[in-house]
């Protein structure tokens, strides 16, 4: 089961943004917390990746950095204090001029409703990366390719591009975390019957799901399949399936113009309304004001052609 191919579908609910800075001086920059999921690679130099509660991380040139689900966090030339670096401004600038210390990509899916994808909010926070860019040099070229587009200014097709290049770097990186992790750094699952009911609650979000039903799936007494598949996913079965269902709507909404009767339909509400009152309860608005916030991002995006 190709879980990052899920995730990678459901985390481009939000729009795409990025850009290279360099950055002098004894500190570095602070990056508050938001809604969205994000990714550092370090270019050139080195650092230090800075939370406000573990002790800081070295980072060395082609190292990654991914903000699951929106962590506040900071880049910083030396171990500094969260709270005293800088805040980053975000606005799409040219890289800066001149000598500097250390210089990363920086790209992001900022969400304007709702939450990063589930199964990136099981993970932690803040992961670094080491890649083996020997053993994937596609990675590499990746990044090649990210660096030179988000440092030449706006050019035609940036728009497109950008979410592009940012959903392979994310898979790449979230497959070589896991590989380094194994089984517990990852909230896909080696319990073949945990396993089971995932691919299920995945390709047939629409069918009437009960706990008794995956329990029978999973071949497990329902007491058991319920203890063993929190544990495993991080939630219990009935709130995976639901923030599953809503966030395979929230991109129907995004990707398509199927009516919203349609949608319900799809992800396994009997009606528009129920769908929409479970919508509105996760995304704290309804669904037809989610999709046309969708669609004026995608034509800011498509108007500036910046991402």
């Amino acid at each position: 089961m190709d879980l990052l191919s899920e995730v990678i579908r459901t985390v481009r609910v939000g729009s795409a943004t990025g850009r290279v800075i360099r950055q002098s001086g004894p500190t570095g920059i602070r990056f508050p917390a938001f809604d969205g999921s994000g990714i550092h690679i370090l270019l050139r130099g080195s650092c230090w990746l800075i939370t406000e509660d573990e002790e800081p991380v070295a980072l060395r040139p082609g190292d990654v950095v991914l903000t699951s689900s929106g962590a506040a966090h900071g880049l910083s030339r030396v171990p500094h204090p969260l709270a005293g670096l800088p805040l980053v401004d975000m606005r799409p600038l040219p890289p800066a001029p001149g000598p500097f210390d250390f210089e990363f990509l920086c790209g992001c899916y900022q969400l304007q409703h709702g939450h990063a994808p589930q199964y990136l909010r099981v993970l932690p926070d803040l992961i670094a990366v080491s890649p083996d860019y020997a053993a994937h040099p596609e990675l590499r070229a990746l990044v090649e390719l990210l660096k030179a587009d988000r440092s030449g200014g706006a050019q035609m097709g940036a728009g497109a591009t950008l979410p592009a290049l940012l959903d392979l770097v994310l898979v790449h990186v979230l497959r070589q975390w896991h590989e380094q992790q194994g089984a517990a750094g990852w909230p896909d699952t080696h319990d073949p019957a945990i396993a089971a009911a995932l691919r299920e609650i995945h390709e047939h979000p629409e069918q009437p799901w009960t706990v008794e039903r995956l329990s029978e799936v999973a071949g497990l007494p329902r007491t058991a399949f319920t203890r063993r598949f929190t544990t495993e996913v991080g939630r219990p079965p009935m709130s995976y399936l639901i923030g599953w269902r809503l966030s395979r709507g929230a991109r129907l909404l995004r990707e398509t113009d199927a009516p919203l009767s349609s949608i319900a339909r799809q992800i396994g509400y009997a009606n528009e309304f129920a769908f929409s009152g479970a919508f509105s309860r996760e995304y704290g608005v309804s669904p037809s004001r989610f999709r046309a916030g969708q669609a004026a991002v995608r034509g800011q995006e498509a108007a500036s052609g910046t991402g």
